[in-house]
């Protein structure tokens, strides 16, 4: 049988996704060990012991400066951030990309617009936003629908674009207008593009939420990162990426959901 053809069972294919997280724990057990036995004091590979004895000070000991448990303020802090950012990057997103997809003059006015928005780097800006908007959430916030937006909004109007034109035009015959055929034709068949158009945007939309936080900030999970950063606290810096890593993830299973639960016919159709 060739190799294109073999199909793993379902304990197969678990086994097959756990080995490569298997093999780099291993890695990092072996790296741990071979550095601590070499400096006892070594930071940059901390022992699994040190990594749950930080993990338990972050996320259930008040801390003794401020009373707050760490690891939640900063992470209520930042998805407060990332959740303001999101949501007005998908309102926008749907509402331009909308109005490109069915209106010829929105269109001709806004792609190039929303193209060249779309090449700049959103990081190169974070100086500019920081300066006209000054150092408070609105900036940080700034900085994730500028870097999201644009990028979704190409996607939906590419996904209307891909849309049979006999719908539109049985539509037409129909007497509908414009406004109806937005909403009841076009706009039910993009909404599934659009939950995944946002799951993919969920790790740039980490990546300038963190940039945003080391900056200028006094929570978050970003903030606290650059903060400990300077000691050499991997102890702390480990358990914050793998955070930030589960809550995407976490993120994008429940995005997954809703989709399938609101759109069970997208699922037929890819």
């Amino acid at each position: 049988m060739r190799l294109i053809n073999l199909h793993p069972d379902r304990g197969t294919r678990l086994v097959l996704g756990l080995a490569p997280f298997g093999a780099l724990m291993l890695a990092y057990l072996i790296g741990s060990a071979v550095r601590l036995a070499a400096n006892p004091a070594d930071k940059l590979l901390p022992a699994l012991t040190t990594l749950a004895a930080s993990i338990e000070r972050l996320a259930f000991l008040p801390d003794p400066r401020t009373g707050d448990i760490l690891l939640w303020a900063d992470t209520l802090a930042s998805l407060a951030r990332l959740g303001w950012g999101l949501g007005l990057a998908t309102g926008g997103a749907l509402a331009i990309g909308l109005a490109v997809a069915v209106l010829p003059l929105a269109r001709a006015a806004l792609s190039p617009l929303v193209a060249f928005v779309s090449m700049v780097p959103p990081l190169a800006l974070l100086p500019i936003l920081f300066i006209l908007l000054g150092l408070g959430e609105v900036s940080k916030v700034a900085l994730i629908v500028i870097g999201v937006m644009p990028v979704m909004t190409r996607d939906l109007a590419l996904a209307a674009h891909a849309l049979p034109r006999e719908q539109i035009v049985k539509a037409e015959t129909l007497s509908a207008s414009t406004w109806l055929i937005a909403i009841r034709v076009v706009l039910p068949q993009i909404l599934p593009r659009l939950i995944d158009s946002l799951r993919l945007q969920l790790g740039p939309a980490f990546l300038f939420l963190i940039a945003a936080e080391a900056i200028s900030a006094d929570a978050g999970l970003g903030y606290r990162i650059f903060l400990v950063r300077r000691y050499l606290a991997m102890d702390v810096i480990f358990p914050y990426v793998a955070w930030i890593t589960l809550l995407a993830v976490l993120l994008d299973i429940g995005l997954t959901g809703l989709r399938r639960r609101l759109f069970p016919w997208s699922e037929l159709r890819a």
